[in-house]
């Protein structure tokens, strides 16, 4: 290869997350209507025959298809599929920070207001209830905190023999940090709490 077909190679890529193809994306949309003078954080939980995560609290959304124009789309999508709206019904969507997760998975979290959510008839397929939570409640809580442990575990043939250290290698575990929200009976954690935590975070900055 010359060096000038080298530069171009180089000159005309866009920089990704390495190793990103390996990663499945998602897209969801934190729903916000205004219910008695009030904002409401809208929540979903997820029907109790689904193969993944019956039961469990989370905001709309999922895989990012590959006819989806970007992943905004995608959450608008999802979010009028999953509550039974139109498309156009959800307005000003903005994107919050994505994230990666340590599961191989990038999501991408949006927010978005929701337009007479009296409307919405939720697909029964995938979501059991929805319920929302006042705003000013969640700007006036803090979640339950707590530590997840990561532990490294090279698989039975790893070559120890080819690094420095051996099997007395100083592997850099990690920890994650696992929120806890609670409104009546309902314990929103996970993935969900995570978003939520950073949307409120984002809202509270002056």
């Amino acid at each position: 290869m010359k060096i000038e077909k080298l530069i171009t190679k180089l000159h005309n890529r866009t920089p990704a997350i390495l190793g990103s193809e390996n990663f499945s994306k998602y897209a969801v949309l934190v729903p916000l209507i205004e219910k008695n003078e009030d904002i409401h954080v809208l929540f979903e939980v997820r029907a109790l025959d689904l193969r993944r995560q019956p039961g469990e609290i989370c905001f709309p959304g999922g895989r990012i298809d590959n006819t989806d124009k970007d992943e905004r789309h995608t959450a608008v999508r999802e979010t009028s599929e999953e509550l039974g709206i139109q498309e156009s019904s959800i307005n000003n969507v903005f994107p919050l920070d994505y994230m990666i997760s340590p599961f191989g998975t990038i999501v991408y979290p949006y927010v978005g207001i929701i337009e007479h959510p009296e409307q919405m008839k939720p697909n029964p397929s995938e979501v059991g209830e929805v319920f929302t939570i006042p705003l000013s409640f969640l700007k006036e809580i803090e979640p339950d905190e707590y530590k997840i442990n990561f532990k490294v575990e090279p698989e039975q043939n790893f070559p120890f023999d080819l690094i420095v250290g051996g099997e007395n290698y100083n592997w850099q575990a990690r920890t994650m940090d696992e929120y806890f929200y609670y409104y009546d009976d309902k314990v929103i954690w996970g993935l969900t709490a995570r978003i939520l935590k950073h949307f409120l975070e984002v809202v509270h900055e002056e």
